[in-house]
């Protein structure tokens, strides 16, 4: 590259753009500055669609990426983790573009006073501490001077992310940095004064990484009165990251004033928030002059070979999906705990735990022993690491110590049995063996296979190892990976359930109950990577959380969606919120914000029906009598059908009271929120007042009449039926087929169904919307399923027969319009009355609140 660019756009990041032009004018031939311009003009739009998603203000970008001649931090950092962390180029380049657009959408450092937010959303253990540690060596690079890192509210966190940004930053470049925090010490007021140690000068970046603790924030917010009053901080640009930012940080009443507070003494801060739950974020009132990401909303990528919801749960086809044929199943790591089980590791209430005794049920006894064998395993693949095993059955730390003994019991007496060769333990363990890798294969993951035997010379070595850690707030016995190797089945609840990385863990077992999102999730430590050991972790949890986990895959998947299309269509986070999809027992958070309604908008989306009781003939029959009816009625209208696809036909021209009647008699699934009929007919009523949806198209998308699986008669017709299986294991209350209507049904009623299969979702929707004869139209589509519906053979392994009652009959609505239609109803996402389900919280999470420095 020229040398002289490298300057030239050197001056550009740290001044601006049209500064740089105003030096070189003069030194540069004009053809050579109009070059200049125009490469660091390239190199900015490279940033921007490079990066990953996001949803931005006003602010233009005006970061052109590092300059390798004149940078420090960064170059340091990204040497490193080439060399030391071996990362490949892929990651390398994941990482270097998204902490790129982090800072583009920062304010420059040398302008005038700024107070920019942001909120940068990740996946739950997914690399998001490297993320933002990128980004602190590029704001340092591009003139930041004082970062401060709020790590959590435990001591745990805040101490491992201090020792990673020493690693990552401090050590890299010693003489850059200037440390008010370490590994064994939070903030406490250093000798030199804020006036003085904050004086702006080249000698490095201050850097301090401070626990969301009352106590520990007055301090730091005292020690910068001095600079404050003798007007020393107005140019010291500052960096606030604040990990775990919907923790703490949002509707308390002590830290989120105290967090404020210090920005408030700051003329120029970026604070950006990281979080992989972002619920309470985004539902901060943009008004109120709060912690609102006003500037930007960016997502991270998921990164490669990581473990997420998705991935382990599978979820729901939802609005954006380009295609049905990816797989949403999920894995085959997750095994049920029954009821009975669950008595046994979790008391049935308050009375009851105050005596309660933990035991070991079968499940608990299966995950133990698979953990000794996945940890065996690894060792016979030469994997060293450290290996943990999560319990988390309340937030009780009573109940935690009472685990103690009964599960040091058990590992001393399955160590006493494989050392005597007692027979029935070896092949009680070797049958497991074989019966899991059947169920999750190594070569699935490109690994190779392991037989019983290649583990036997390692397992009593795991066993000899092994130890159990009573991990939370009041125990002085806490997770340690400073020794290679460990081996730890770790028993704990909040302190293990925030930002805190499990090292190699392999199983998980939990029942604890959660009442919100985020809690849900953030108690996930089983996401994240296993490289080496793809095929061998294991969740045992309740049917019920299971479930709830495969929602919440659906919530995610819609919130990224929701910020890749608002970047489309250039919407920014102070004009449209993120949409947050709501479920019938959940809250979304305890922090549903002071001010922010909630809608549902109709506009260009499509619903479907995707669970049905199949057990409960009555509820099949009555949707069977709703579709005969509408087509009935249909029918006597002089309304008839043509043929669209196979065996699928199209009425045209259908009266809006018609379609609103069977909506009215056909019954959902509770679980379908965005099927209820009285918000989609107040959305169509109102659409009506305005010339839309008046008429609409009726698709009865069924197989030819001839077909092997019978027909089902509605309206005088015959329709044949069509096969939707269910999932594995899901309740017996309901059966999910994931999946009703295919991306190309959305336009049955004026494309070629050859044609429009070819089609992304994106385009499909764009020619809907286009279209004369459709465009303030909706579709109502029926789907008239096989009460048996057999999965194909390539599905076996994942699905069950339906095997319903009674014929069953599905629903699909495609609505004109865009997502960010001005019409939309408004409801209740979640009930803030906490007085039917208590919000969850340990004596040290509520310490930290209050001001206790522990």
């Amino acid at each position: 590259m020229d040398p002289f660019y490298e300057v030239f756009a050197g001056w550009a990041r740290k001044t601006s753009l049209d500064s740089a032009i105003k030096s070189f004018t003069g030194r540069l031939k004009p053809e050579e500055l109009e070059s200049f311009v125009e490469e660091y003009r390239n190199e900015v739009t490279t940033v921007i669609n490079e990066g990953p998603p996001i949803i931005h203000g006003p602010r233009e970008p005006w970061y052109a990426g590092p300059n390798a001649s004149a940078d420090t931090y960064w170059p340091a950092l990204e040497r490193y983790i080439r060399t030391d962390l071996a990362w490949p180029e892929k990651r390398v380049t994941t990482l270097d573009r998204s902490s790129n657009k982090v800072i583009a959408y920062t304010p420059r450092p040398n302008a005038t006073d700024w107070d920019s937010k942001g909120l940068v959303v990740g996946y739950v253990q997914s690399g998001k501490t490297t993320n933002f540690t990128a980004v602190i060596a590029k704001a340092a690079d591009v003139g930041y001077k004082f970062v401060i890192v709020l790590s959590g509210i435990h001591n745990g966190l805040r101490k491992q992310t201090q020792e990673r940004l020493d690693e990552q930053l401090h050590q890299l470049t010693p003489s850059k940095w200037k440390q008010l925090t370490n590994a064994d010490g939070d903030f406490k007021a250093p000798t030199m004064q804020s006036t003085s140690l904050l004086h702006v000068d080249d000698s490095g970046v201050i850097l301090a990484v401070v626990k969301k603790n009352a106590a520990v924030l007055k301090r730091l917010d005292k020690w910068l009165q001095p600079a404050v009053k003798q007007r020393a901080l107005g140019d010291v640009p500052t960096l606030v990251i604040d990990d775990e930012a919907d923790q703490a940080s949002v509707e308390t009443r002590v830290i989120n004033p105290l967090i404020r507070g210090i920005i408030a003494k700051l003329p120029k801060s970026t604070y950006i928030g990281y979080t992989a739950t972002p619920f309470a974020n985004v539902l901060i009132d943009p008004g109120a002059g709060d912690l609102y990401p006003k500037d930007f909303i960016l997502n991270l990528p998921e990164p490669d070979g990581y473990f997420g919801t998705e991935r382990i749960f599978g979820r729901d086809v939802v609005e954006g999906d380009e295609a049905n044929g990816v797989e949403l199943d999920g894995s085959n790591m997750v095994r049920i705990i029954p009821d009975e089980d669950v008595d046994d590791v979790r008391p049935s209430g308050k009375s009851a735990a105050k005596a309660f005794i933990p035991s070991i049920p079968p499940t608990l006894d299966d995950a133990l022993t698979w953990f000794v064998l996945a940890t065996a395993a690894r060792r016979a693949r030469g994997d060293e690491g450290h290996a943990t095993m999560l319990i988390h059955t309340s937030v009780k730390t009573d109940i935690h110590d009472q685990f103690r003994g009964p599960l040091g019991a058990f590992v001393s007496g399955l160590a006493r049995k494989w050392e005597t060769g007692d027979s029935a333990t070896v092949e009680r363990l070797a049958s497991q063996w074989d019966r899991e890798t059947a169920l999750v294969t190594a070569g699935t993951f490109g690994l190779v296979p392991l037989v019983f035997d290649d583990l036997r010379p390692f397992v009593g070595n795991v066993l000899g190892r092994c130890r159990v850690v009573i991990d939370n707030f009041r125990s002085d016995d806490r997770l340690d990976y400073s020794e290679d190797g460990q081996v730890a089945i770790a028993v704990g609840g909040n302190t293990l359930s925030r930002g805190l990385t499990l090292e190699g863990l392999t199983v998980s077992y939990c029942v604890r109950a959660a009442g919100a999102y985020d809690t849900l999730l953030q108690m996930a430590r089983w996401f994240g990577f296993r490289f080496g050991y793809e095929d061998l972790p294991r969740i045992w949890m309740t049917e019920e959380l299971r479930q709830w986990f495969r929602h919440l895959a659906t919530v995610e998947r819609e919130i990224r969606l929701d910020i890749e299309r608002y970047e489309s269509e250039d919407l920014t986070p102070t004009e449209f919120g993120v949409r947050i999809r709501t479920h019938p027992t959940l809250r979304i958070t305890a922090k549903m914000g002071a001010a922010i309604p909630a809608y549902a908008s109709y506009g260009g989306r499509r619903v479907q029906t995707r669970y049905f009781r199949t057990q409960d003939e009555d509820w099949l029959l009555r949707n069977v009598d709703a579709a005969d009816g509408l087509l009935s009625r249909v029918r006597t209208k002089g309304i008839e059908p043509r043929t669209v696809d196979s065996g699928a036909v199209l009425f045209e021209g259908v009266d809006a009271d018609d379609v609103l009647s069977f909506l009215n008699s056909y019954v959902v699934h509770p679980d379908s929120p965005d099927l209820d009929a009285d918000l989609i007919g107040k959305y169509v009523a109102k659409q009506r007042r305005r010339g839309s949806l008046d008429t609409w198209n009726l698709a009865v998308m069924a197989a030819e009449p001839g077909s092997e699986r019978g027909t089902v008669r509605l309206g005088g017709m015959e329709f044949g039926r069509i096969a939707r299986s269910q999932l594995k294991m899901d309740g017996v209350e309901r059966a999910d087929i994931k999946t009703l209507m295919s991306k190309d049904h959305r336009a049955v009623d004026f494309l070629d169904q050859s044609v429009a299969r070819k089609m992304s979702e994106n385009a499909l929707m764009d020619a809907r919307d286009k279209h004369a004869e459709v465009k303030s139209k909706g579709l109502i589509l029926l789907y008239p399923i096989d009460p048996t519906s057999e999965p194909d053979k390539a599905n076996k392994d994942s699905r069950n027969p339906l095997n319903a009652a009674a014929d069953v009959i599905g629903l699909a609505l495609v609505f004109p319009g865009s997502a960010n239609d001005d019409s939309k109803v408004s409801h209740t996402l979640v009930s803030v009355d906490l007085t039917d389900a208590e919000i969850e919280s340990d004596d040290g999470e509520l310490a930290a609140l209050t001001g206790s420095d522990g």
